[in-house]
């Protein structure tokens, strides 16, 4: 899938919180390798970097288009463009971090198996995922393109809520780590702009749907959703939007 870096860094900062609240929560010291899965346009990628000077970090991502972005941001850092559904380390990882990625990968009993698997003993698996698909936001998607000429278009590419509650993470890793934390936070986000929350959605979950049509039906069905979600998430008296965003995270210490 293309991706937009111009347009999901639009809310940069609120997209890295949650990053350093996973990160703050890695007790980690000297490390020799660190992963990034889904390392998008970098900025997390930067920050490992930062914390851990010595290492040698490699960010990895199928999307050319947003490492070329992250190139520019340090060049102390190695990008490599990778499936991150398949990967798998040439040797046991002493941290796997992804963050805001391992959402758009399927089979996640599989696929955290693999990745815990891939950790070396006392080694980390750090991973945060959005589970806000059941708000209007994400609701509102399905509902546009269901309600419009373009529904055969659109209707084969919507996706079911793709994470799980987390007891089933619970239940898949427990057995391989010696520490286990899982959490949720709900971000109340505080977002500026014309109708902030479609723009938001633009970056990431809507995109799929919007590659698919040509226009005029793209802007149209762009116009659909966004009438749904204006109405869903008004701005307050000050002009912002508050829009609250579920956040799942695991910090799994490999057995």
């Amino acid at each position: 899938m293309p991706w937009d870096p111009s347009q999901y860094l639009k809310f940069a900062d609120h997209r890295l919180r949650p990053a350093v609240d996973l990160l703050n929560r890695v007790d980690l010291d000297s490390l020799s390798v660190v992963y990034d899965l889904g390392a998008g346009a970098g900025n997390v990628t930067e920050l490992l970097a930062n914390r851990w000077p010595e290492a040698r970090v490699i960010g990895i991502d199928d999307s050319e288009e947003m490492l070329r972005k992250a190139a520019e941001r340090a060049s102390n850092i190695e990008w490599e463009v990778g499936d991150i559904g398949t990967w798998e380390p040439s040797e046991p990882a002493e941290l796997i971090f992804t963050n805001a990625a391992l959402h758009w990968i399927t089979g996640h009993t599989d696929l955290f198996t693999r990745l815990m698997s891939s950790v070396r003993p006392g080694g980390v698996l750090a991973v945060q995922m959005p589970r806000n698909f059941g708000a209007v936001s994400h609701t509102s998607i399905s509902e546009a393109a269901l309600g419009g000429p373009w529904r055969s278009k659109l209707e084969p590419i919507l996706r079911p809520a793709p994470v799980e509650p987390p007891p089933f993470y619970i239940d898949i890793l427990s057995s391989m780590t010696s520490s286990l934390d899982v959490w949720e936070t709900e971000f109340m986000q505080v977002l500026s702009g014309e109708n902030p929350v479609k723009e938001w959605t633009k970056g990431t979950w809507l995109m799929p749907l919007l590659n698919a049509l040509e226009e005029p039906e793209r802007s149209e069905f762009e116009a659909a959703y966004a009438e749904l979600v204006a109405a869903a998430y008004p701005k307050q008296s000050d002009g912002t939007t508050i829009f609250p965003f579920k956040r799942m995270f695991i910090v799994a210490t490999r057995a």
